[in-house]
């Protein structure tokens, strides 16, 4: 971190402190995280998704890396997909099957029994 931050270690040093600094007591950082990797824009996320794609079945990059461009569960499950229990659970489905999101974090956004999304993407539902 301090090498992004100048060639010289006193001013390098002086720079993080700035950052680490102005970020004390904000949120907003977090919550504008794209992907659960990437603070930025939507074009600045999206610029850096094309070559994401190209790695994302490489093992040795970490999956919440790998998983970067995986769209947002607001996405998936909108207020009409939710009410409507089959387009639901084909959404479950490819939320967990295509997206990598896993079965429990997916119960524990559309307030479910993760044994009921397990059910569905066994096909048992």
């Amino acid at each position: 971190m301090l090498g992004q931050s100048g060639r010289k270690r006193s001013n390098a040093e002086e720079k993080y402190r700035q950052f680490v600094s102005w970020g004390i007591g904000k949120e907003t950082l977090w919550r504008e995280v794209k992907g659960q990797s990437i603070p930025g824009e939507d074009d600045f996320v999206e610029g850096l998704i094309s070559p994401i794609k190209k790695h994302r079945d490489v093992p040795e990059i970490h999956t919440s890396h790998r998983q970067v461009n995986r769209p947002a569960f607001e996405k998936i499950f909108t207020e009409k997909i939710i009410a409507n229990k089959r387009k639901r659970g084909t959404k479950i489905v490819d939320a967990v099957q295509t997206h990598g999101y896993t079965q429990q974090q997916t119960a524990a956004h559309l307030n479910m029994h993760y044994s009921t999304i397990s059910s569905l993407v066994r096909g048992k539902a």
